[in-house]
């Protein structure tokens, strides 16, 4: 594709290969433990769910896997950007698919590969796998015979069948058409819509547009033959042909005139600034080609200040991304066990997508994206892809749209329960991160790294630079490290995508040394040492430019223990003011969702206060994830079932905490599982103040913190981000040695969004 670059390409094969090949895996979801496991699951146990379902077929979706298991279908025909390169190397796209799926909705995915092309053939090879799954998602497919397929297969198969490529983009074009012709005060009856493109998006979008009221007659397709026309046989298929219109136009140029929307969905600039001119007021510019749109949004912009603009970019307001609909339909879909996705389905899906898009934004995600959440407007006509109220909204609407039209075999009794819980999948995925990278991209702060000449410091910076989230400072000598930029086929260079400090040799070495000796001369550093220190150790060189504005925030902690690092930042940077201590609380995402653990590295054994402090300064955190904090005090007590020193020092800090902050969701002391599962609190303790699943917990010492830590790290197969160092006058986090570019990645754009809130807008470069 022509917008991959080398550094992009590598990164991405290194992605793939790393720490395994591929993206996706298979895992169990009952104990195989003991002999008695293996009877139950498999012979002779297994015959009792087998004659089950044949019995009755309705109990597979009891017993079996199948109604959370959808198949990502394609034969390699119309890859991306890519085209026809077969099954095979649609592989990762297919496993992209299925990450997707299951980060964003849940739903276990199968990729299938099919090595034909031939229409019969290939309908029959997917009809024949319905048995396996609940749903069928069809993909990358080429138009026309896309159509044919999906057609044939929804006739066939009593189970879902979608093809992403139409309906998904239809589905996304038409909730934005709806919230930009209310903005502009128009009917759909009454607006004249005009396509560049008739491929399976651009078709599948037009029929959704009908059956939304907008009139046929009212649509011109063009595409690279020009004007779909009556008479016209170039070209030409069934599903064109009901949109061939009756004059003597041939182009885009002509036909645009007094159009109310343009839909592009061809390729890059094909749309002139001078045709925009000739549309209706207010119109919607939907220039949705990739890499490289119809038309720029700054130009459209320029030559229509009025219109309404969406691209299929992220760099860009109102992106159209398909993974805004697609979990979430399957997901109401197959939990209704729907036999098929019909008109009335996706049209719910509009309407709801349409209506979240109006929605204020809650106060949670405004504040997860620096307090700037955008409300509906021009340039907030359909939700970011990662609001996390999609899946609350699309897949009730979803369900019950099947339930009304009589295609759900098992029909909900409670759509609100239903909502609700769905909320389960709502901070579930490694997407939790997209709020501070969102925030972090507005303002971009200068991050010093510790160890520059590490590889997966130079792989994080890759990333740090591409996703454009902090200004980059590495401490490494200068020779180092661009032979292994060489090395792991990164293009950066110095002074260009970073800076550098060379421990060796930097003109600013006796400032350094004056003001390391100014902040720690009285904690037994002598001259001496300063010297040596400050040209030796990283992290002192980091701390140093930290404090004297020469960087925003620090990363370190790949070299020396943990406490070592902590010593020369306390030194050198001090406590935050108000702060008694500092702290470490370290994020764990795991399949049951995300949890925050304190004080994970820090203090051995914190007094009440200090726990007191520690809360509330964690539950400030973490509503920079856009997450509210339900906090509960762990211990061995339950209650006030155990009378121990521990178990008091627990209950002390919650009236502290309860004190100082009374708007905080929080109770204590209790044990880890009351608090994380409602019905144990129901029963021991039913007036507590804590309500649903406690997802920050804090610890009455190290030694809990630490291992547990560790342990869900491991048993979990969590994916860690942190630990989060609290309490530092200007913002230093402290790496361990286990982490990952992409965990470096992660705890930079933590430090960015931490510096933005330490440093007034005026002070930003």
């Amino acid at each position: 594709m022509a917008d991959v670059t080398e550094d992009l390409r590598s990164g991405a094969l290194f992605y793939h290969r790393n720490p395994r090949p591929g993206k996706i895996e298979i895992q169990a979801t009952k104990p195989l433990g003991n002999q008695r496991d293996l009877a139950l699951a498999y012979t002779p146990g297994v015959a009792a769910a087998c004659e089950a379902i044949a019995a009755d077929f309705t109990e597979a979706a009891n017993l079996t896997s199948r109604q959370n298991l959808v198949a990502v279908v394609t034969n390699g025909t119309a890859v991306l950007g890519l085209g026809d390169i077969g099954p095979l190397a649609s592989k990762p796209v297919m496993e992209g698919k299925a990450v997707l799926f299951k980060k964003f909705a849940g739903i276990d995915v199968f990729d299938i590969e099919v090595s034909e092309k031939d229409v019969d053939r290939l309908v029959d090879v997917v009809a024949a796998l319905e048995p396996t799954f609940g749903g069928i998602n069809l993909e990358d497919i080429k138009a026309p015979e896309c159509f044919d397929v999906e057609e044939r297969l929804k006739e066939r198969m009593g189970i879902p069948v979608f093809h992403d490529d139409q309906h998904g983009t239809a589905i996304i074009v038409a909730a934005a058409v709806v919230n930009a012709m209310e903005l502009a005060g128009k009917r759909l009856a009454d607006i004249k819509v005009v396509t560049s493109g008739a491929g399976a998006a651009a078709l599948a979008t037009l029929n959704l547009l009908v059956s939304l009221g907008v009139k046929r007659e009212s649509i011109w397709v063009t595409d690279i033959e020009g004007l779909v026309h009556e008479g016209r046989n170039v070209l030409m298929d069934r599903w064109k042909a009901p949109y061939a219109q009756s004059s003597d136009k041939r182009s885009l140029s002509e036909v645009i005139v007094g159009a109310d929307v343009f839909i592009g969905l061809s390729a890059g600039g094909v749309l002139k600034p001078e045709m925009l001119q000739q549309m209706a007021p207010t119109p919607l510019i939907m220039a949705l080609a990739n890499p490289t749109p119809e038309i720029m949004p700054d130009l459209a912009r320029s030559a229509r200040p009025d219109a309404l603009i969406c691209t299929g970019r992220s760099d860009f307001p109102n992106q159209v991304n398909n993974v805004l609909c697609f979990p979430y339909i399957f997901r109401g879909a197959l939990d209704v066990e729907a036999s098929t996705i019909n008109e009335a389905m996706k049209a719910a899906a509009v309407n709801a997508i349409a209506a979240l898009a109006r929605e204020a934004p809650s106060d949670v995600v405004a504040q997860a994206y620096g307090g700037e959440a955008r409300p509906f407007g021009p340039d907030s006509l359909i939700p970011s892809p990662f609001d996390p109220r999609l899946i609350l909204r699309i897949a009730p609407a979803v369900a019950k749209a099947a339930m009304d039209t009589g295609v759900a075999r098992k029909p909900l009794s409670d759509l609100r329960a239903y909502a609700e819980s769905l909320g389960r999948f709502v901070f579930r995925s490694g997407f939790i991160m997209k709020p501070l990278f969102t925030a972090a991209r507005e303002h971009p702060k200068r991050v010093i790294y510790a160890e520059g000449e590490d590889e997966r410091v130079l792989r994080a910076v890759q990333a740090v630079v591409e996703e454009g989230i902090a200004k980059p400072i590495l401490i490494g000598r200068p020779s180092v490290v661009e032979t292994r930029l060489k090395r792991f086929g990164l293009s950066m260079e110095i002074g260009r995508e970073f800076d550098l400090i060379n421990p060796e040799d930097d003109p600013r070495y006796r400032d350094y040394v004056s003001t390391y000796l100014e902040a720690a001369g009285r904690k037994g550093i002598t001259p001496d040492a300063a010297r040596t220190l400050v040209r030796t150790n990283s992290t002192v060189i980091g701390a140093v430019a930290v404090r004297r504005g020469d960087a925003d925030a620090l990363i370190c902690g790949l070299e020396g223990r943990f406490q070592s690092n902590l010593r020369h930042i306390s030194n050198i940077l001090g406590l935050a003011p108000g702060a008694r201590q500092m702290a470490a609380m370290s994020l764990l995402i795991t399949s049951k969702g995300a949890y925050f653990l304190a004080d994970t590295h820090v203090t051995a054994d914190p007094t009440a206060e200090e726990l007191a402090d520690m809360t509330i300064a964690c539950a400030s955190h973490v509503r920079r994830f856009g997450i509210e904090p339900r906090v509960a005090l762990l211990s061995h007590s339950d209650f006030g079932s155990a009378d121990t020193a521990s178990a008091r020092k627990m209950q002390k800090a919650l009236g502290l905490i309860q004190a100082q902050a009374m708007g905080l969701v929080v109770d204590g002391e209790m044990a880890a599982d009351t608090a994380l599962l409602q019905p144990i609190r129901d029963r021991v303790n039913p007036t507590s103040t804590l309500k649903g699943e406690a997802n920050v917990l804090i610890m009455p010492n190290l030694d809990a913190a630490n291992i547990s830590l560790q342990l869900v790290k491991v048993l979990a197969d969590a994916l860690p981000v942190g630990p989060i160092l609290i309490g530092p006058a200007k913002p230093a986090h402290i790496l361990t040695p286990s982490v990952t570019a992409r965990g470096i990645v992660n705890l930079t754009a933590v430090a960015v969004v931490e510096a933005q809130t330490r440093m007034p807008r005026q002070d930003e470069d």
